[in-house]
């Protein structure tokens, strides 16, 4: 058994019942259970129709996304997240480099990395080496001038906890930026690369070893052993080519709002609605959350 999950964007909430029971009619699913009306619904189907992913193209140009997953197991015991465009809307670094002048090509070699068309690591370093000498006061300014969060994140990591789960941050930026966001969100860990200072001032360098695609994966697999949970029990959430791993690795990976070369290798897909549409894939409705 599988459930089919219909999503729009909360600020719309422009799902309407006769989009979501045309899909269920044509394919064959039981009775549709709204979530949040006007935001999410569901029924279930017997088998992923063979059409699954023309229908989905259909919906995106209506703004409303579709995740098919199995009925069994679908509630999950951990959510792994990533944290820049993700939990938060910026990319730490390139706000950084917008404060040390260097902000445009900062951006370009982040976009190329986060895409995939660039080595993580490498990109890292030649980027951090551009924000050498920034005083490390910056950071805090950035904080707390620049970071907004998505929508539904304190919802989602609140839902998740009340419900017994574990919520683990996980990023390749900073942890000068983690542990705030962790913070403020209510994760219980977060894990990300050092940026190291001297004098009050960035050297242009990273402790080692660096956080990236494998350390995330790395973080899965301790965190979950740790749990005493399977992979399958955990929930991974990303944007860019170096989330991938943990993506493919968890039980349901969800591109949110991901870069296309990234998305396309996800079957879990969220381009329009925020992130209490990892709630509503899990079957939990507006009156429970957190």
């Amino acid at each position: 058994m599988y459930i089919a999950t219909l999503l729009a964007n909360p600020e719309r909430a422009d799902l309407d019942r006769t989009t979501v029971e045309s899909l269920r009619d044509a394919w064959g699913g039981g009775g549709a259970v709204w979530l949040n009306p006007g935001i999410a619904a569901e029924f279930a189907v017997a088998e992923v129709p063979a059409n699954r992913w023309e229908v989905w193209q259909g919906l995106q140009g209506i703004g409303v996304d579709l995740v098919l997953q199995q009925a069994e197991g679908r509630r999950k015991h951990m959510l792994l997240a990533d944290m820049d465009s993700t939990m938060i809307g910026q990319e730490c670094i390139d706000e950084l480099a917008d404060m040390a002048g260097v902000g445009a090509r900062v951006a370009d070699i982040t976009a190329r990395a986060m895409n995939g068309e660039l080595d993580f690591e490498g990109a890292l370093l030649e980027r951090v080496g551009l924000l050498k000498g920034l005083p490390e006061d910056v950071i805090g300014q950035v904080l707390a001038e620049r970071i907004t969060y998505t929508p539904g994140g304190r919802e989602l990591i609140g839902t998740m906890k009340a419900n017994g789960g574990y919520a683990a941050l996980v990023s390749g930026g900073f942890t000068a930026f983690t542990s705030a966001v962790a913070a403020h969100l209510g994760f219980d860990e977060n894990r990300a690369n050092t940026l190291l200072t001297e004098g009050g001032r960035l050297t242009g360098d990273v402790g080692r070893p660096i956080v990236g695609r494998e350390a995330k994966v790395a973080a899965l697999k301790e965190i979950s052993a740790r749990l005493g949970i399977t992979h399958d029990a955990v929930m991974a959430v990303g944007d860019g080519a170096n989330d991938l791993g943990m993506l493919s690795l968890a039980g349901a990976g969800v591109a949110l709002h991901a870069k296309p070369s990234v998305a396309a290798q996800c079957d879990i897909r969220i381009n329009h609605g925020d992130l209490t549409a990892l709630l509503y894939i899990q079957g939990y409705a507006v009156n429970d959350l957190a």
